[in-house]
């Protein structure tokens, strides 16, 4: 009776290696992965109170209209963490909960999106925004 003995490829390769090492030959090894890299963090102080400023200043800062009606103010990180008369506008980790989000992302009723009246932010001003509440909100 005669036996055939086969080895799949991955077998074989693995065989070859134990064969090699037990022989006292060092194998090359590849470069192991890197850790997928961090997307840059995101700073209250260089990147989101210019951009609440810049584009929602017009009427929430101190004496605007924004700021007299509902009471939500950019002018600081305590202010834009008080929130509105009407309650708090961010939730530290969870942007898709924050009031700040839920406005900027017209996932509210036409008449109180954000900013009133004009053109949407763009995706990257709204992701600044996102991404530094999902970071937890920091005055950084």
């Amino acid at each position: 009776m005669k036996s055939t003995f086969s080895l799949t490829f991955g077998a074989a390769t693995a065989l070859s290696a134990i064969v090699l090492v037990g022989a006292g030959i060092e194998l090359p090894i590849g470069e192991a992965c890197a850790a997928p890299p961090k997307p840059p963090q995101v700073s209250f102080s260089d990147d989101v109170l210019p951009l609440l400023q810049f584009r929602c200043g017009k009427c929430h800062l101190p004496g605007g209209e924004g700021a007299a009606q509902s009471g939500f103010d950019v002018s600081s990180y305590q202010s834009v963490m008080k929130g509105t008369k009407f309650g708090p506008m961010v939730v530290p980790g969870d942007p898709e909960t924050s009031n700040l989000m839920r406005l900027l992302d017209w996932r509210v009723s036409p008449e109180i999106r954000m900013p009133h009246g004009m053109k949407q932010l763009s995706i990257c001003d709204r992701d600044t925004i996102r991404t530094w509440i999902w970071d937890g909100a920091k005055e950084n």
